[in-house]
């Protein structure tokens, strides 16, 4: 069989961030099958080169063209007239992609454009029905997501599938090993550790999370527990960390950064010797970091909104703490008027930490234990590339191989 070629158009694979540690994890398992090649923009990063990069393993199955942002028009039309892609996929926010929509005439023509798409919040955002109807199939990584794009552009075909972790790396250890693991790690063994993993960015809220877990601190003892946090206390998208924690006095170790790039089994460490990851940002697409941490068999707690919300409860089953929002203020911008913005509360969030800690040891190693089977159930990496293979072969199937889409209009008859 010919092996279908997908054009993808996304943060480049071997980046670390949530879309390009998901890319990376459709292509690979995709070319694992021999059914599939792949030529790719990897953008969303700093080059210092921009010649075409391959790997040893997959050679020209896997070519990766370093671009600044995602791309543009032209160096679009013309990977679709050389390579000749059977497909077009294409993922992250809207915004982003404004400029490739606006040639979705010419490509349609050629390809089936696919796009793996997140979405917030709600109310739902009507003026994306222009993105969404340019589009031959939508790819929705949130149950909220999907409703969005059902409702939104009913006409559209879109299927519900979401982010996954790979869990043969992050797994959970027995508590004799956690025990052994934090020695290594040069942490307390009888402290409650809260760890949060996440960049630090306006929405995310880590000045709010340090200011509260001062105020946990106090009513527990300053010696009783630790935060760490896994991110640039100085990133230019969010405030001075190391201010936060001067300003408040938690100079004796009770916040502590990691600040180095570290590899998935590392990462995988540091969920392991911890008692619980939190999640309060205001808006979240799916939350990556919460799913890592349960497939780590870590409890979490989170801000019920986007994506945490499918994570943290199964029908009845809850695998932490979710906290409803108290404020749902409507924020907007010019690209995108409208949208919920969601805040929790200060004393839902302490109450919540109080519940986790006042848990003993067995029970949270029971609840984390269980929050595992929901990942391995229902987010795993094996669904996740298996149901990409199988709608990437529908997508083809349905809409033909390179140069089949002669029944494609890419114009519209109008009366005036």
């Amino acid at each position: 069989m010919k092996k279908i070629k997908v054009f993808v158009i996304a943060d480049h694979p071997y980046s670390a961030s949530g879309v390009g540690i998901q890319t990376r994890y459709m292509i690979e398992n995709l070319l694992e099958t021999g059914d599939y090649s792949f030529v790719c923009f990897g953008g969303a990063i700093k080059h210092n080169d921009y010649k075409a990069q391959k790997t040893d393993k997959w050679g020209d199955d896997f070519i990766i063209y370093p671009v600044d942002g995602y791309g543009q028009q032209e160096s679009v039309r013309s990977i679709l007239f050389t390579e000749k892609p059977d497909i077009l996929w294409f993922m992250t926010d809207p915004r982003f992609f404004a400029w490739l929509w606006e040639i979705e005439d010419e490509i349609r023509s050629l390809v089936p454009m696919v796009y793996y798409h997140v979405w917030d919040n709600y109310p739902y955002p009507d003026y994306n029905s222009v993105w969404y109807n340019s589009t031959d199939a939508i790819g929705c990584i949130s149950k909220l997501t999907h409703d969005i794009v059902k409702t939104v552009s009913p006409e559209v075909d879109s299927f519900y599938l979401p982010h996954a972790v790979n869990t043969e790396i992050f797994k959970p250890i027995n508590l004799d090993e956690k025990s052994n693991l934090r020695e290594k790690l040069n942490l307390d063994k009888d402290k409650f550790i809260v760890f949060w993993n996440s960049r630090n960015a306006r929405r995310k809220h880590a000045s709010t999370l340090i200011f509260w877990f001062k105020e946990f601190l106090d009513k527990i003892g300053h010696d009783k527990a630790k935060l760490i946090m896994h991110t640039d206390p100085r990133d230019q998208n969010g405030p001075d960390l190391f201010a936060a924690i001067a300003k408040l006095g938690l100079t004796n170790g009770e916040v502590q950064f990691s600040t180095n790039k570290i590899d998935f089994t590392q990462l995988a460490s540091m969920y392991n010797a911890s008692d619980v990851t939190v999640c309060i940002s205001d808006a979240e697409g799916f939350g990556l970091s919460t799913l890592e941490s349960m497939a780590c068999g870590t409890p979490i707690i989170v801000n019920m909104t986007g994506g945490l919300q499918d994570q943290i409860v199964d029908g009845e089953e809850w695998y932490g703490v979710g906290i409803e929002p108290s404020s749902k203020a409507i924020i907007g911008s010019q690209e995108i008027p409208y949208i919920y913005e969601d805040r929790i509360n200060k004393d839902d969030f302490i109450n919540a930490l109080l519940k986790i800690y006042e848990f003993n040891e067995e029970q949270r190693h029971e609840l984390g234990l269980k929050a595992r089977e929901n990942v391995m159930k229902n987010f795993s990496y094996e669904q996740y590339w298996n149901s990409w293979d199988a709608k990437l072969k529908e997508i083809y199937e349905e809409y033909g191989p390179w140069g089949t889409r002669s029944d494609q209009k890419s114009w519209e008859l109008l009366e005036v």
